[in-house]
């Protein structure tokens, strides 16, 4: 392995290091999105950090296999595609192109495969076969199929459920888990198989035990086994997922075909929106696009979004999407600097940094995400290098060590053009000046108003902390 990465392990609760199973490829499964809807900024943290540790991996010299699923049938897609007058498949597809294109404009790696539901419904029914058949599961008479939790007495582990008394109900009697939205705290039988219903409409699939879907958790299982195998490396996704859904997986794993499945456990803490948990309710509900309307780009979205520990609570504020900018115009000129005064111009690629062994001042930056991942000390080490690193007798050293974190960290610099070769018509400044003014006496709906004058003329207006520029759309 190129670099001893070290990282928290849910299951564990130390941090450890990371090494493939097989010597060779790092391979890891990420939870994905439900393709309903477009993915908040909550579910998108969880998707930047994965990709920052994926990164710090690669430039690190050791090879991954990166699996990310999608769920496109589930009780929301069901539900939504037929509110939509879809059919489940125009449905998911549409919402996982939206998905793919969030996920570019924000800088993430594809992942190597990314497998659906729906095409891997013959893997869930083998394995729901396979638990039938051990005594871990059993058919109800409406033709659904529930995991008996009782059968495996490991269960709880990853959640640390063991460690309090379990009142484990029996489906049978109590059918609280036949749905993919449940309360979390329940910890009766799970569904496997889910007997078709008439809201489900043409949405069923044929199975040993008559029509109807595989339930929610089933699907990792499956599609995990199937392109990493009984025992990988890391199963990574949000710490909303680690109970039910992970310890879920872990029983229909290890019970169906054994194996020691994932060997690290990587999930990532939830954020704050203004102080609070993000809701519709309160208006702090955000995805990509309503940031961009704001104002924000994806790199300082992304910016903000890595700007703490992924084991911290992240406090996402529109303030800290203007710090994000600030931070960014910070690097563009000492990027610039660095390159004048080691003759280069044009960035090394991704590709070419893989492996780098002089870092230069930009080591520690590297050392702090090595160690759990830190992105919030890595990015205070390279400013803090940032200083240091024009008055280096090396400077094309120092330009490839920053490039080279920012590369690790997917930051991409914005591109800013001559100032005189932005001309800005009269009526575009007007707008504009009458905009801040109606921001800084705090009339939102006029500033709003304005705002989108401005965007139909095609320019945006992007605030500091002392004035605002205007950019070309």
């Amino acid at each position: 392995m190129g670099t001893h990465m070290r990282l928290y392990d849910t299951l564990k609760r130390e941090v450890s290091e990371l090494k493939p199973l097989d010597g060779d490829t790092f391979g890891f499964y990420a939870c994905g999105p439900t393709v309903y809807g477009p993915a908040h900024i909550g579910n998108f943290r969880t998707f930047v950090v994965q990709d920052v540790f994926r990164r710090t991996l690669e430039l690190g010299g050791t090879k991954t296999k990166h699996v990310r699923n999608l769920t496109d049938v589930d009780d929301k897609t069901i539900r939504d595609s037929q509110a939509a007058g879809q059919t489940l498949k125009d449905f998911t597809t549409g919402w996982t192109e939206k998905f793919h294109a969030d996920c570019a404009a924000l800088n993430c790696l594809e992942p190597h495969i990314e497998p659906g539901a729906v095409d891997h419904i013959p893997q869930q029914i083998t394995m729901i076969e396979e638990l039938i058949e051990k005594g871990h599961a059993y058919a109800a008479e409406d033709g659904s199929v529930y995991f008996k939790i009782s059968s495996y007495p490991e269960y709880g582990k990853l959640s640390h459920l063991d460690e309090r008394e379990l009142d484990l109900g029996h489906t049978q009697n109590q059918r609280a888990n036949d749905s993919d939205e449940y309360e979390k705290d329940s910890v009766a039988d799970f569904v496997l198989w889910k007997a078709r219903r008439d809201e489900d409409g043409a949405n069923f699939w044929q199975s040993p035990w008559g029509e109807g879907r595989p339930g929610w958790h089933l699907e990792c299982s499956a599609m995990i086994r199937e392109y990493l195998g009984e025992s990988f490396d890391l199963h990574s996704g949000g710490e909303d997922l680690v109970f039910p859904h992970h310890e879920n997986e872990i029983a229909q794993s290890k019970c169906s075909c054994g194996g020691d499945f994932a060997a690290h456990w990587f999930h990532i803490t939830h954020l704050l929106v203004e102080g609070k948990k993000m809701s519709k309710s309160l208006g702090n509900f955000y995805r990509l696009d309503d940031l961009l309307e704001k104002g924000a780009t994806p790199a300082e979205v992304r910016f903000t979004l890595i700007g703490a520990h992924y084991r911290k609570q992240l406090n996402f504020t529109l303030d800290s999407i203007h710090a994000a900018r600030e931070a960014l115009g910070k690097l563009v000129k000492a990027e610039r600097a660095l390159a004048e005064a080691a003759g280069v111009d044009e960035a090394p690629s991704y590709e070419e940094l893989i492996g780098l062994e002089d870092k230069g001042l930009f080591d520690n930056a590297w050392l702090g995400l090595n160690e759990d991942l830190n992105t919030q000390r890595a990015i205070g080490a390279m400013f803090g290098a940032l200083r240091r690193a024009q008055n280096e007798p090396d400077p094309l050293v120092q330009w490839k060590g920053l490039h080279f974190i920012l590369a690790a960290l997917g930051i991409q610099l914005p591109v800013v053009e001559e100032e005189e070769a932005l001309e800005v018509p009269e009526e575009v400044k007007v707008l504009a000046e009458e905009r801040w003014a109606a921001k800084q006496s705090k009339d939102w709906a006029k500033s709003d108003e304005l705002r989108d004058r401005l965007r139909d003329l095609g320019w945006m207006a992007k605030d500091g902390s002392d004035g605002y520029s205007l950019e070309k759309i």
